[in-house]
């Protein structure tokens, strides 16, 4: 049904949300893939869909710590340049491991993710320069805006590392749906399948909506068809 990552980014942006994506999932038994709901866009119009680059943060208490025993006590923001100048396009760059206590994503690293082409920030946390982010239009999915920075306060100390985000495991190349509803990570072993099915149930969805638009009650579309749509 799609031959690349493009192809397929744009069949779940047009034929597809998560919602529908997660009920198939739930049938398939992969019971908990929707991160906290406390997770959501910048922009309530934004959709990210994208492979998954997790990135591991730490707490820190210090841009640089000249008794630590560790390389990266030394060193402001840990590898956090490192790991945004990773980022593949078609890519959403994914970080967690701290606590929300200050930004993880801003203007700056905005710029180069969308010169990178990425294809957008999901954040177990806070961002910042909300104006700047808005303008350059790249969805950004976190806890909202909080000016804090994370500097003295926090380090990148790995990517490209499975993560676990509101026991969500997050693995390097899982594919990432996110809306106003929340966002989804669909394991790349099962994302065939998956995307697959969810297109049927879409396809039925709109037939039971049709028919309820005719008058056919709930009882009757539920028992004909096996499935409820989803509100437009």
């Amino acid at each position: 049904m799609w031959k690349d990552d493009e192809e397929l980014f744009a069949l779940m942006r047009t034929k597809l949300f998560p919602a529908v994506v997660g009920d198939i999932l739930d049938t398939m038994g992969f019971l908990r893939q929707f991160l906290s709901p406390q997770i959501r866009p910048l922009k309530p119009d934004m959709v990210i869909v994208g492979r998954a680059m997790p990135v591991l943060e730490a707490n820190a208490f210090s841009a640089s710590e000249p008794q630590g025993q560790g390389p990266l006590t030394k060193l402001p923001f840990g590898l956090l340049f490192q790991a945004l100048d990773d980022l593949k396009a078609g890519e959403v760059y994914v970080a967690t491991g701290c606590a929300p206590q200050f930004a993880l994503w801003g203007g700056l690293m905005t710029t180069r993710a969308m010169h990178l082409k990425a294809a957008g920030a999901v954040l177990d946390g806070y961002w910042r320069d909300t104006p700047e982010v808005l303008q350059m239009g790249l969805p950004v999915f976190g806890f909202g805006g909080y000016a804090q920075d994370q500097g003295p306060r926090g380090k990148v100390v790995d990517w490209r590392v499975p993560v676990e985000i509101n026991g969500v495991r997050v693995k390097p190349g899982d594919l990432v749906f996110g809306d106003l509803d929340g966002v989804l990570v669909i394991p790349r072993e099962a994302e065939v399948e998956a995307i697959r099915r969810a297109l049927e149930k879409a396809s039925t969805e709109n037939k039971v909506r049709d028919a309820i638009q005719r008058g056919m009650s709930t009882v009757d579309a539920f028992r004909t068809f096996g499935v409820m749509p989803a509100p437009v």
